[in-house]
């Protein structure tokens, strides 16, 4: 977990340059084209399809055009706009800020790439190639639970109306993508598992890479708020530090592995630990 942070800290020093800035807004535009193509010519938007079988045979372009493919199908125009402009572009936009601009492109193809491979997989075990299966809709899903995990206390109103946490409804989506996973199994359609599984591995990974597991260990969870009750009072005498997170309060006496970093997007001299420098609010 944390050699694969420290990895992603080394991709950002030598290709942070690459970042793609308002890269919500060209997914957006992906979709409006697949959408309106998918109502008034659909003939065309097949020609886009992640069609594996058609790749290998020279249509190489299928290999990006796919994402024109919009993640809520075809259905009533208002509500695809309202769910577009209204809430997947506010979040995007916002774990943008949060992560920067490479992190937030890094975690977007990512996820594009390990769908790709997911149908490069299945095209080769099974020798048929499921393109209808493959969309961005579990890609941008997963655009929705990282933000939830950065955010998981933020308060939405569901359908304009119901006060939710974040947290509440990343559980209820990621209890649906269970349901559907444990539906392909039960009907034997493996297949429609791996697409699923592809699309959300780059939110697998990440969760994994910015949680230390062990901190839910239960002697790990009492030996903690041990050591914070200890330090508590040392905290506030005479002992001088070079670090202090401005969200937890540790220090590197509080553990000597912690790392440290100042945050460019806050006003003022901000400094935060490994785990909040990329969850933070930004100081205004």
């Amino acid at each position: 977990m944390e050699v694969s942070m420290k990895f992603i800290n080394k991709l950002e020093r030598k290709f942070g340059r690459f970042g793609i800035p308002n890269l919500t807004m060209y997914m957006i535009a992906c979709y409006i084209i697949g959408y309106f193509l998918a109502m008034f010519a659909p003939g065309i938007l097949s020609l886009f399809s992640l069609n594996i079988r058609l790749v290998t045979q020279g249509q190489i372009w299928r290999l990006v055009t796919w994402v024109i493919y919009p993640p809520s199908g075809t259905g009533n125009l208002i509500m695809f706009l309202l769910a577009i402009f209204f809430f997947y572009y506010p979040i995007g936009t916002a774990l943008e800020r949060t992560w920067g601009t490479f992190r937030y492109t890094l975690y977007i193809f990512s996820g594009l790439l390990f769908t790709i491979l997911g149908a490069v997989l299945l095209y080769i075990f099974t020798g048929i190639s499921y393109s209808g299966m493959f969309t961005t809709y579990y890609v941008s899903l997963s655009v929705f639970l990282a933000y939830a995990l950065t955010y998981p206390n933020e308060q939405i109103l569901l359908m304009f109306v119901i006060p939710i946490r974040m947290k509440w409804m990343a559980l209820v989506y990621i209890l649906l993508v269970l349901w559907d996973i444990f539906s392909y199994l039960r009907m034997g359609l493996w297949v429609g598992v791996v697409p699923i599984i592809s699309s959300l591995l780059s939110f697998v990974i990440f969760f994994f890479s910015t949680r230390d597991m062990n901190r839910y260990n239960p002697k790990e969870v009492h030996r903690r708020q041990q050591f914070k009750k200890a330090v508590a009072p040392a905290r506030t005498g005479n002992g001088i530090t070079k670090h202090k997170c401005a969200i937890c309060g540790r220090t590197e006496k509080d553990d000597p592995n912690l790392e440290f970093r100042f945050c460019s997007k806050c006003k003022g001299n901000y400094e935060y630990c490994q785990d909040h420098l990329f969850t933070h609010k930004h100081v205004e």
